[in-house]
């Protein structure tokens, strides 16, 4: 295993999550206090580059879509598709969304409706803060994430297919850095992107542990203890790791299909049973006020009046998808092969984003309803029972509350998997030395099972004795090179866009 593994990739990233957890035990206080100022430092002195960036991302990818570039094929005009085009959908659908569709598309929207921005001047619990925070949400899940992941995508799909470069991050930059970035340099970059990848997998893996353990205890007497969230965590990356195993065709795609038709279960379960006239109405007002004022919110920094909340959340989120997006990429691109730029596009950023706008309608829509006609109730479950409890909290609203829970915790535990296992196929991939097109998936089979163990050892250390935040700001804090890698990335695809004949 050890004697195919890219060094400077894997030891680097490797010790340093390692060094984390070792330092949270030793200091615990110190640990926090360091990572506190640092996230601090990055989400206040960076907000203009996070913001200004993904909503420079959007413009160029939509410039690609209707350009001249959009009818490259990416693996040449013979290059046959790894996937059908709904098989893929569903893949890339899963691998973007995780458990944060179920998790934050209720919790969010409370917070902006009860803490919305204090420089905007309204009223928490109002009319036109549940406006807000419906426009916010579409914000934060729906084109403009998708456009940070589908650029680097894109530019590493028609590199390695097209270009016939090394399955690296670095040969999405070579166009514009030259041959330097696939060397050496390039294994910093790549480790730089493994690490970000990597916290943010510990970051999600642990909200989803608490989210199952959240959702067992309406049926038993347990609590989030280090035992309950460590099975929690066990039986997630033995999945995961065993679907990234199977490889692309027999683990990943067969899971990512069940939990696409599982999410549009439940959507319209809750659309049918919840108030669907509200959903309908607020919703479409909600997509209006987004659309509207989408220029503004996008590149809301508060830097006049000194409000917090972009920092705390569109930055922050920003951060976040930045961090995840050089890697997941790698995957995203790998399985684009056989179709065109503009079907990538559909498939990576558009199809994704109509399904978080409807999706946001529904669960959202239903938790402002809920809570606007019953005095802010999930508000008060908010602050009293914690945000693991919101999801459950909502679906005890509709009829057959108590199956749709235990359906509700099985998608939960099956939308982390489809997630996870892609990003763990592309992290075996990227520390493998001599991985090309049609490499056996197999041979890296040990370095998944290895990242997978390491991901679950990090996030229930830091879940159990540190509390999810800290992870998250370790997450956090990869994101400002993953924005400037991703940004770098992008000159490539304006290169590319200029003169498609450079594919050819």
């Amino acid at each position: 295993m050890f004697e195919k593994i890219r060094p400077l990739v894997f030891w680097p990233s490797f010790l340093i999550l390692m060094a984390a957890v070792i330092m949270s035990f030793v200091d615990l206080d110190g640990f926090l206090k360091a990572t506190i100022s640092l996230n601090d430092t990055v989400l206040d002195r960076f907000s203009w580059l996070f913001s200004l960036g993904s909503f420079y991302l959007v413009i160029l990818i939509t410039l690609v879509y209707f350009s001249d570039l959009g009818n490259v094929k990416i693996g040449g005009k013979n290059a046959t598709p790894l996937l059908s085009k709904p098989r893929w959908f569903s893949i890339a659908l899963c691998t973007t969304l995780a458990v944060g569709a179920l998790f934050w598309t209720t919790a969010e929207p409370i917070f902006h409706l009860h803490s919305p921005p204090s420089s905007m001047g309204l009223a928490p619990g109002s009319y036109e803060a549940a406006l807000f925070s419906m426009s916010a949400l579409l914000l934060h899940w729906a084109f403009t994430p998708y456009a940070i992941y589908a650029v680097p995508s894109l530019v590493f799909a028609l590199a390695f297919y097209n270009k016939n470069l090394p399955f690296s991050i670095g040969s999405s930059l070579q166009p514009v850095l030259g041959d330097a970035v696939l060397g050496k340099k390039g294994q910093i970059i790549d480790t730089l992107a493994l690490y970000a990848l990597v916290t943010g997998m510990a970051s999600s893996l642990g909200t989803g542990a608490i989210t199952l353990v959240g959702g067992m205890a309406e049926f038993m007497d347990i609590k989030a203890t280090p035992f309950t969230l460590g099975v929690a965590i066990g039986l997630i990356v033995i999945t995961f790791v065993l679907s990234a195993a199977s490889g692309l065709q027999k683990g990943i795609a067969k899971l990512s299909a069940i939990n696409a038709y599982l999410l549009l279960f439940l959507g319209l379960f809750v659309f049918v049973f919840g108030p669907t006239v509200y959903i309908l109405s607020f919703g479409t007002q909600g997509l209006g006020a987004y659309l509207g004022n989408f220029f503004e919110l996008s590149l809301f920094t508060s830097a006049v009046s000194g409000d917090e909340w972009p920092q705390k959340w569109s930055v922050f989120n920003w951060a976040v998808w930045f961090a995840w997006a050089p890697i997941a990429a790698l995957f995203l691109g790998k399985i684009g092969r056989g179709y065109t730029v503009r079907e990538f596009i559909q498939v990576n950023l558009i199809f994704p984003s109509l399904f978080a706008i409807v999706w946001i309608a529904i669960f959202s829509g239903t938790a402002i309803h809920i809570d606007m006609t019953q005095a802010g109730v999930l508000n008060t479950t908010l602050n009293e029972q914690g945000v693991e409890k919101l999801l459950y909290f909502v679906f005890n609203q509709l009829p057959l509350s108590q199956i749709m829970t235990v359906v509700l915790i099985f998608v939960a535990f099956i939308s982390y998997v489809t997630a996870a296992d892609s990003n763990t196929d592309a992290i075996g991939d990227l520390c493998t030395t001599g991985f090309v097109a049609g490499s056996d998936e197999s041979s890296t089979l040990s370095i998944k099972v290895l990242w997978g163990s390491i991901i679950g050892i990090v996030s229930w250390t830091m879940v159990s004795f540190v509390g999810i935040d800290g992870i998250k700001m370790l997450s956090t804090l990869g994101g400002l090179p993953a924005a400037l890698i991703i940004l770098t990335i992008s000159l490539t695809l304006c290169k590319w866009l200029r003169n498609p004949s450079l594919l050819s």
